[in-house]
């Protein structure tokens, strides 16, 4: 019998750390590796969902979040500033393609901000003047390379094109980055865990698509809920017949609905108030 003393047993965090350092086999059981730490208390909830964003990244293509040609904001450069900027104000994007004849045909990036000089009287103003560089990108395109290239060149907005060439759609870096982050926070995003309904304005109301039906007739004596729609989002929905656009806005009986954010797959947040004159 051995009179030498029996090695200690591993503590939790040896046997947490020499789980961890296991290699693993494929990407499944990598996520499951950083599950597990999460669950230790290794890694925070932010931590863990960016890291999976950046996996998920690296395997999906540009065509899985541009946004489609159908719902692209574009400026024909045969027009005069005073015929787009209306648009340019109504959906507040800082960049805009520019097209000239026809719409696969993107002759540049018009931003936002260099419409000031025209509004300075410059006399000598020319649109064409001012584009920017198009980039232009394969459907196919992944999105870590994407982010890398964005980075790389200081670009911020990609035109994404067909097989044939023709205009698919186009992809930000605001995209890409909201892939691996969640949604970036702008001037019209509240509080996940806020109301659904907040007061604004001039007695508007800031009204989350994924309210209820119930919830929203009981604040505004309207009644949606009998409708086959289940939230205020799928109202707006179907009463358009297609997903609007950031600004744009529909009246329903007596309310109007303004859509104050949108991506390319859904709605989610309204500005709602009611019609001049209704009671």
């Amino acid at each position: 019998m051995s009179d030498e003393p029996a090695a200690p047993k591993p503590g939790w965090l040896e046997r947490i750390s020499a789980f961890l350092l296991r290699e693993p086999e494929d990407r499944e059981q990598l996520i499951e590796l950083l599950r597990t730490a999460y669950e230790r208390q290794l890694l925070d909830s932010d931590a863990l969902s960016m890291i999976e964003g950046v996996l998920q990244v690296s395997e999906m293509q540009a065509r899985d979040i541009m946004i489609p040609r159908a719902q692209m904001d574009m400026i024909d450069v045969a027009e005069a500033p005073d015929t787009f900027v209306p648009l340019v104000i109504q959906t507040n994007h800082s960049r805009f393609p520019v097209f000239e004849g026809d719409r696969d045909r993107v002759i540049g990036i018009l931003l936002a901000k260099d419409l000031l000089r025209y509004y300075a009287g410059e006399e000598e103003f020319n649109v064409r003047q001012m584009l920017r560089p198009a980039v232009f990108i394969p459907e196919s395109k992944r999105l870590n390379v994407l982010l890398k290239d964005f980075r790389a060149n200081r670009n911020h907005m990609a035109i994404v094109v067909d097989e044939y060439g023709g205009v698919a759609g186009l992809v930000t870096i605001e995209d890409v980055l909201e892939q691996i982050v969640g949604d970036i926070e702008d001037e019209y995003d509240f509080d996940e865990t806020a109301d659904d309904i907040i007061a604004d304005r001039d007695g508007a109301w800031r009204v989350k698509a994924t309210t209820e039906l119930a919830r929203f007739d009981e604040t505004f004596g309207t009644n949606y809920v009998k409708e086959d729609q289940d939230t205020v989002g799928g109202l707006v929905l179907s009463r358009l017949g297609r997903l609007p656009k950031r600004g744009e806005q529909i009246l329903i009986d007596e309310l109007t609905f303004k859509v104050l954010r949108a991506d390319s797959r859904r709605l989610h947040l309204l500005l709602v108030e009611k019609k001049a004159g209704a009671k």
